[in-house]
Parts: structure tokens; sequence; C-alpha cells
């Protein structure tokens, strides 16, 4: 983080490298192309822009582009709706004075920590755009209770997945989970560039871990809105989760999480357990307060 014009330029070496000239509807002439990806040339003729604008553009020079530039620029490197957003949020970073964000929240509203509670049943957190957690219910911090275990504050997914050893045996789908964080953090990179915290978290994961920096390397952007999420929980086993993440629109940049499962499934049996074991231990809780 922290050099845009870097940023810039990687991203769209790294995108125009993935288009070979038959996805682009380009003939391929001959069989000796240098490259495996298209080249400037053939960028620049697709999105209707001559050469030199190209090459300048492709070296940082993203500031003052217009909207169907950026549009087309974005059609012929075919990304999808995360990467184009990525792309218009670095030429929002490249031009001159950009506005600072106000920082990601740290805390939430006592009503939306009261929408967390109404959901006893199902496990739900709130996060910002740092993944920092910071508001959950009683099942959503039980579901997580290995990254709420970590000493880390504060509770960080991502940190979380690349720093803590439980992180591998905790997500079933450890890969995509490690993947889906960088490209995630790499998204709000480019729309808060200059957050100092996110900066010193990327900082912190890229000197202690290897594979976050193979990961960030990679310049790849996701958004997370909905899937599924496969858990190896301590208490209750293996679960097989449908997530949906929502933005809070009167708290800006951040994101609820539930998690349910279909009735009748292993899962939904197992959040029953879940709930079972966190109802007990909340008793056990109010009992031993009552009798201080």
């Amino acid at each position: 983080m922290g050099d845009v014009q870097a940023d810039i330029r990687e991203f769209l070496v790294t995108r125009r490298a993935r288009i070979t000239p038959e996805e682009a509807g380009l003939p391929a002439y001959g069989g000796n192309r240098r490259v495996s990806g298209l080249r400037r040339e053939e960028v620049a003729m697709l999105t209707g822009v001559s050469v030199d604008y190209y090459v300048r553009l492709e070296r940082g020079n993203l500031a003052g582009a217009s909207e169907s530039v950026l549009d087309s620029l974005a059609n012929t490197l075919k990304l999808d709706e995360a990467e184009r957003q990525y792309l218009f949020d670095l030429a929002r970073a490249a031009g001159p004075a950009p506005k600072r964000r106000s920082k990601p929240a740290t805390a939430v509203r006592p009503a939306v920590q009261q929408v967390l509670d109404a959901m006893s049943d199902a496990p739900a957190w709130v996060r910002n755009a740092r993944h920092d957690i910071i508001a959950a219910n009683p099942m959503g911090r039980a579901l997580y209770a290995p990254v709420f275990d970590d000493p880390h504050r504060p509770v960080n997914t991502t940190r979380f997945t690349y720093l803590n050893p439980a992180a591998r045996e905790f997500w079933r789908d450890y890969d995509r989970i490690a993947n889906d964080g960088a490209a995630m953090l790499r998204l709000e990179a480019g729309r808060n560039p200059h957050d100092p915290d996110l900066i010193q978290l990327v900082g912190e994961l890229s000197t202690q871990s290897e594979l976050f920096r193979e990961r960030w390397a990679s310049r790849d952007v996701l958004y997370h809105r909905s899937g599924l999420k496969r858990l190896h929980h301590p208490i209750v086993g293996d679960l097989d989760l449908n997530y949906e993440s929502m933005e809070l629109p009167s708290e800006p940049g951040l994101v609820m999480n539930v998690y349910t499962a279909p009735a009748g499934s292993p899962t939904a049996d197992a959040l029953r357990v879940l709930a079972s074991w966190v109802a007990s231990n909340q008793a056990a809780h109010a009992e031993a307060e009552t009798a201080l």
C-alpha cells in the first residue's frame, strides 16, 4: 500500500496477461508471441485509445481518465464487478489530494447490538472493512470461538487466518479462505488507501506470512456477499453454513454476517447443540454473578 502508481501498473499488467488474443476476439497471427496475454497495442486498440495513451495509463497515470475510458478498459480486460470497482477506486486515488475517508468504525450503536442479540438461533457478527469483528451475538462468539480466542486485538479474521496455526484446522477450505481474505483487503486498500490501521495490518501480515505476501502480490480483488462456509468447530465438529454478508446503510463501512443451515441438516442439528451449550454457559455465568 502507499504507492498508487505501482498498484495501478501491477493491476493492469496482471489483468492483461491473463487474457489470450482468442478470448479477446483477436486473430492469432503466427505462433511466436513473446507474451501469453494481450500486448499493450492490442489493449489500446480494443479500448479505443492510442498506444501512447494506454502506456501512460499502465504506468500509473490513471488520474484524469474519463469514466468512458475506464469502462472501455474494464470491458477490454474482462474485469468482474469487484475488479471494475477497484480500477475506478485506483483512478480516484491517483487524482490530486484524494478525499480522506473516515476511519472504519470500531464499535456499533446499541440498536445494532440489539439486532444481533435478537437472532438467538443464528450466529451473527459485524465487521469493519479491515475485517475486525467489532460486535457479535452469543452464537457468533461461540461459532467463531477459535478466532475470539486469538490473543491479538482487535479480533480480526484475516490476521487469524494467516498468523494463527489453529486456522488451518478451523477453516476446512483454508486455501480459499486465505485467498478471499487477501483479495477483500486488496479491494478495501483501493477504496481507502490512506487508512493507517489498514496499512499497519497489511504490513504486519506481509512481514509475518509468506503466504500472505504471495496472495497480496496476485492483485486479486473480491466481493464477499454470500456463499458456503465450511468450518471444523472444536465443540460440535464439521459445519456447512450458508452465510449472507449485508452492508448496514446506517453504518457505512460495516457489514453484518449471518450464518444459517437448511432445516433438518446435520449442520442445523449441530447449531442447536451449540445454542444449548451457549445457553448453559450463560446460565452458569448468571448464577455465578448472582452468588457474588
